[in-house]
């Protein structure tokens, strides 16, 4: 069972950012660690969404090394992302399908005030449990 540890904080300031971007796509990258099938998210890195089309998202490379580079200084990788579907499902999509291509690489999804976690590997997203920390 796959097992994600985020402070609720994050959880919020995504939901937050969902909000704040609609009617378009929020997107961001998540820095942590994985361990075997458990995340631990310790910060989000927000990022611009260079998708022209408000139903997609399409995170900037520049914004990918900047999480890069601050999760090397905090000795952590980035292992997921995150991002909106403003007016669907917390689920993933036939676009996100068509994007994914990073093995075991967790995924969150906003769609109102809900958010799912999935681990994407060989052409699969998985759903992944919630387990809420403190930091």
């Amino acid at each position: 069972m796959t097992v994600v540890l985020m402070p609720g904080e994050l959880r919020r300031q995504i939901l937050e950012e969902a909000r704040l971007a609609h009617p378009a796509e929020c997107c961001g990258l998540l820095v942590g660690a994985r361990e075997g099938q458990r995340f631990k998210i310790i910060a989000l890195h927000p990022a611009r969404n260079l998708s022209s089309d408000l139903h997609r998202f399409e995170i900037d490379p520049r914004d990918r090394i900047a999480a890069q580079k601050r999760a090397r200084e905090r000795a952590a990788a980035v292992i997921g992302c995150y991002h909106s579907h403003p007016d669907g499902q917390a689920m993933p999509s036939i676009a996100d399908r068509a994007g994914a291509g990073e093995d075991d690489f967790l995924w969150l999804i906003a769609g109102g005030e809900v958010l799912n976690a999935f681990v994407y590997s060989r052409g699969v997203f998985t759903g992944a449990d919630w387990v809420t920390s403190s930091a």
